[in-house]
């Protein structure tokens, strides 16, 4: 069956995209301890393009908590296809590999799969407990703890039997149309995704990385519209949340970045997608010579905006307040080029689907700060997902 060969699709949504398919080389990370052999394996292999995932549970480093044994993912995959092709409209360019059939049959079985067609999800958080735990989170900000952090939540549907990993991508493209849109298939995983964000990106020497933080609404009225982006755009609050991770970036890169490199190419920029506003900031370095990816995973990993400040508290207290482990939620979905160039995505908006549990995940998050109001909170998490999933109402 084609769906059972290791895919990573990933689609700007732009008229280009790239896709990795085929068995090959691979590696699997199950423990920190094993970084160094990713770095080793990406060595070997830095004259092909590599393809994968990073979960989030990769934290380790930040929070010194244990790996969890009830993970349904190794923290990361990386595994060289034997086939990369880009596409550009009609056009497909094989950049490896020579089995262009793969190709054919991967566009004929997308292009031909319906959008799955999903039952309203459950929440796996009451409402009542996310209100209350949103102004606990508020009184640890309140005593020094936090200046904010991102409190996730899922929504899920059991013994859900999927047959079609490209119909679930179809739904999550159709209804999203995003940049840093992907489908994964491989290890127990399909995942549907379409993300607005990118988590880091690498050209030669130079690192940059895209926080989001601020959401408003798509109208279907234009002079709605264009209110809701100037409301978000003067947002004192979403402002402040934005600049928040953006100075969160800067120390991360800093880590990592020739002294004096660091700048913030764009700060609060306006994004328009297909159902939200977004306002996302630049940020930028010069890497310091022969810096490992693991040097990188280490020192701005988790990404800012899926965590908060001080980081290493938001991870360690997120971990106690959340109901579900985020695993490839809050994670990333990229690609290697040849000699070590990357992009990477952040893995929001999406559908993580278990095969061999019949179990299907959608996650979302928002930004906690002081000025925070819980209700506004859990409905912006509704808007977010609103027009990826229907929802069972919880009132």
């Amino acid at each position: 069956m084609i769906h059972s060969i290791p895919t990573c699709y990933l689609n700007s949504n732009d008229g280009t995209s790239l896709l990795g398919i085929g068995e090959g080389p691979a590696f699997t990370l199950y423990c920190q301890t094993q970084l160094p052999a990713l770095d080793a394996f990406l060595s070997e292999h830095q004259d092909t393009y590599i393809f994968g995932y990073l979960s989030y549970e990769i934290k380790q480093h930040v929070d010194q908590a244990p790996i969890k044994d009830n993970l349904r993912l190794p923290l990361s995959y990386f595994w060289v296809p034997a086939v990369v092709a880009e596409i550009k409209q009609e056009e497909i360019i094989l950049v490896q590999g020579n089995d262009i059939t793969l190709v054919h049959e991967f566009i004929e079985t997308l292009t031909h799969s319906a959008a799955a067609d999903l039952a309203p999800f459950c929440a796996r958080t009451p409402k009542e407990k996310y209100l209350h735990q949103v102004n606990e989170i508020k009184r640890l900000i309140q005593r020094g703890d936090l200046y904010e952090t991102n409190y996730c939540q899922e929504y899920y549907l059991e013994n859900l039997k999927l047959y079609s990993p490209h119909g679930l991508y179809n739904l999550v493209n159709q209804r999203t149309e995003a940049p840093f849109s992907g489908l994964f298939i491989a290890n127990n995983l399909w995942l549907a995704c379409g993300s607005p964000e990118r988590y880091m990106q690498k050209d030669g020497n130079i690192l940059k990385s895209q926080p989001i933080k601020g959401t408003a609404p798509r109208m279907n009225d234009g002079l709605a519209d264009e209110a809701a982006k100037q409301g978000l755009i003067h947002s004192k609050k979403e402002r402040a949340e934005n600049v928040m991770i953006v100075d969160l970036v800067r120390n991360d890169l800093s880590k990592i970045a020739e002294t004096g490199s660091v700048k913030v190419d764009e700060l609060f920029g306006l994004y328009t997608f297909k159902t939200v506003h977004q306002m996302i900031s630049t940020v930028s370095c010069t890497l310091k010579p022969s810096t490992k990816f693991s040097d990188i995973l280490r020192a701005t990993f988790p990404m800012g905006s899926m965590t908060g400040a001080p980081k290493q508290n938001a991870v360690r207290f997120m971990d106690q307040f959340e109901d579900a482990n985020r695993e490839i939620y809050s994670g990333s979905l990229g690609y290697f080029k040849p000699g070590g160039d990357f992009d990477f995505n952040v893995v929001i908006r999406s559908l993580a689907y278990y095969p061999s549990e019949n179990y299907l995940s959608c996650s979302v998050g928002g930004a906690i700060t002081i000025g925070a109001d819980p209700q506004q909170e859990y409905e912006e998490c509704l808007l977010k997902i609103g027009r990826l999933i229907d929802v069972k109402s919880d009132e």
